[in-house]
């Protein structure tokens, strides 16, 4: 994405709720960070920003899909980093090693500009205190729940880069509630990088008690949850690692069936 979007994105989503604190300590960063690109009149104004009915930000007057797209985008971003940060902050320092780990997994996911920018972004966010529960109340209420399954799986992954330790399970668990994730697809996310025995049976939300009709009915209500096309406003790249959920639940769903001889 362009640093232009990235920026119009961040500075809308600014104007109100309680992401606003963090993005006006980011301004001045923001500013540096896309070569001292300047909002002036003709560029941007504030009044013109209003909130989309899907979440984020967009320009007022009538709203073009493009638009719209944008605006959840931009939105989507800017909660991951702050998220992200949430997460990196959990056992108390950045080290180098955890940096690289976002900056790695920002561009295998979004490209080589976008993983400059975030770095950027995460150092100056490690100086804030975030409030998950702040945070997440906004994200909830202009994200749609596949959006919201989406962010705590790159969220989840960030975490399992270097191995997940106690607090930022803590902190994943703080989130998940933050952003209105049920226990069933928290456990869900948090058990496809696992290797556990019940893992399958988790993935599927099920307990290994399950019949299996109760196993297949299981299969398609996560397949379909965890469809990618529930998150294609959000672009190529995020539909195509939402892909790597599905193929988790049917994955999930092959070692049952193998196990009990379905």
């Amino acid at each position: 994405m362009g640093s232009r979007k990235w920026l119009y994105g961040i500075l809308g989503w600014a104007i109100l709720g309680p992401m606003g604190a963090l993005i006006g300590f980011l301004a001045g960063t923001v500013f540096d960070l896309f070569g001292g690109t300047q909002i002036t009149g003709g560029d941007f104004d504030e009044t013109t920003w209003r909130r989309t009915s899907g979440g984020g930000y967009t320009t007022g007057g009538s709203t073009t899909s493009e638009q719209y797209r944008t605006g959840q985008r931009n939105s989507f971003m800017m909660s991951l980093l702050v998220l992200a940060t949430a997460v990196i902050k959990a056992d108390g320092r950045l080290s180098s090693a955890e940096l690289q780990n976002v900056r790695n997994f920002i561009r295998t996911n979004f490209g080589d500009d976008a993983a400059a920018q975030a770095e950027s972004i995460v150092r100056q966010l490690m100086a804030k205190d975030i409030n998950i529960f702040e945070v997440g109340a906004q994200i909830k209420m202009y994200m749609n729940y596949s959006q919201r399954l989406q962010l705590f799986q790159y969220l989840v992954q960030l975490a399992q880069c270097d191995g997940m330790v106690q607090a930022e399970l803590d902190v994943l668990d703080s989130i998940a509630s933050a952003i209105g994730l049920s226990n069933t697809d928290r456990d869900s996310l948090l058990n496809m990088y696992r290797q556990e025995k019940e893992s399958a049976y988790k993935i599927l939300g099920i307990e290994p008690t399950a019949t299996d009709d109760e196993v297949r009915k299981a299969y398609k209500r996560m397949a379909l949850k965890y469809h990618p096309d529930k998150v294609a406003t959000l672009g190529e790249d995020v539909q195509k690692a939402a892909e790597e959920k599905f193929k988790k639940v049917q994955e999930a769903y092959e070692t049952i069936k193998k196990e009990r001889g379905m």
